[in-house]
C-alpha cells in the first residue's frame, strides 16, 4: 500500500512538474534548464518561451538524455541557429550520428576550437581533422597561417606537406607540431631550399641531432648550412654522409674538408 501511494506521490509531482514546465517564463526556463533532467527538459522544449539562449545554457551540461539530442537535431524550430549547430556537434554526449552530420555544416576555425575541448570525443575531433584538411586546398593563405599556428599535429602536418613557404615558418612554430612531421617534410619532393633554410634557423628544431642529420642528407640544403652544421659531428658521421649519393659535389667537398680537418679519411 506503501509502495502505491509512493508511485501516485511521484506520478502527481511529474505531472505537476511538466505543467509547470511548459507554462514557465523565460527566467524560469533558465531555472530548469539547469536544474531538470529527463522527462521535463524534454517537456521545456515544447514551451513557445524558449529560445536559444536557454538552449545554449542548457548544453553546457554534461549527462543530458539521448532523447534530447535527438529532439534538437530533428526540430525545426532552432534548425536554422548556427551557435546551436556547433553545441550540438562539440558536446561530448551528442551521440555520433548527430555529431557527424552536423560537423560539415561548421565553419573551419570553429572545428579547429572543436579540436581543443578536452572532453570531445576522440571520434569526433578525428572527423573534424579530416573535415579540416579536405578544405584546405581551397583556403586563402592568411586562413593557413591562421591554421599553421592553431591547428593540432594532424593538421599542421598536412599543412606542411603543402611547402608554402609562409605557411611552413608558421607551422614550425605550433607547439603541437612533432619532430617526425618535420623529419618527413625534410626528406620530402615538397621541401625546398628556402623552407629548409627556415628549419636550420629555428630555434627549436635546428639543435636537434635526427633534425640536423636530415638536413645534411638532402641535396637541396644551401651549402652555407653545411659550413655552419658539420663542426662538431662526429668522424663516423660525416663518413655516413659521403656515402648519401644524393648529395651534390659541392656539398660532399664540405664533408670531405670537415673530415679532413679532424684528421680523418674521406
Amino acid at each position: 500500500m506503501n509502495q502505491s501511494a509512493n508511485f501516485a506521490d511521484s506520478d502527481q509531482k511529474l505531472s505537476h512538474d511538466l505543467q509547470r514546465v511548459l507554462a514557465a517564463d523565460k527566467d524560469e526556463l533558465f531555472e530548469i534548464m539547469q536544474e531538470s533532467d529527463g522527462e521535463v527538459l524534454l517537456a521545456a522544449l515544447r514551451n513557445r518561451a524558449l529560445d536559444e539562449n536557454h538552449l545554449l545554457a542548457l548544453l553546457k551540461r554534461r549527462g543530458l538524455p539521448g532523447e534530447l539530442f535527438t529532439t534538437l537535431y530533428n526540430g525545426r524550430r532552432f534548425s536554422e541557429s548556427y551557435p546551436l549547430r556547433f553545441a550540438l556537434a562539440s558536446h561530448p554526449d551528442t551521440p555520433a550520428h548527430i555529431a557527424g552530420n552536423l560537423l560539415p555544416q561548421l565553419n573551419i576555425f570553429d572545428l579547429i576550437k572543436l579540436c581543443f575541448i578536452p572532453a570531445v570525443p576522440p571520434d569526433q575531433r578525428l572527423c573534424a581533422e579530416r573535415i579540416i584538411i579536405q578544405r584546405l586546398p581551397a583556403q586563402p593563405l592568411g586562413n593557413k597561417l591562421t591554421l599553421a599556428r592553431r591547428g593540432t599535429a594532424t593538421i599542421v602536418e598536412a599543412l606542411l606537406r603543402e611547402g608554402l613557404a609562409p605557411v611552413v615558418e608558421a607551422c614550425l612554430d605550433n607547439p603541437h607540431l612533432k619532430e617526425g612531421a618535420v623529419h618527413q617534410f625534410i626528406t620530402s619532393a615538397a621541401s625546398h631550399a628556402e623552407t629548409i633554410s627556415m628549419i636550420a634557423r629555428n630555434g627549436r628544431w635546428k639543435n636537434k641531432p635526427n633534425i640536423r642529420l636530415a638536413l645534411l642528407k638532402n641535396p637541396r640544403t644551401p651549402v652555407i648550412w653545411f659550413t655552419l652544421l658539420l663542426p662538431g659531428l662526429p668522424p663516423g658521421t660525416l663518413r655516413e654522409l659521403l656515402s648519401v649519393p644524393r648529395l651534390t659535389g659541392a656539398q660532399k667537398e664540405l664533408v670531405r674538408q670537415a673530415l679532413s680537418s679532424r684528421g680523418g679519411r674521406a
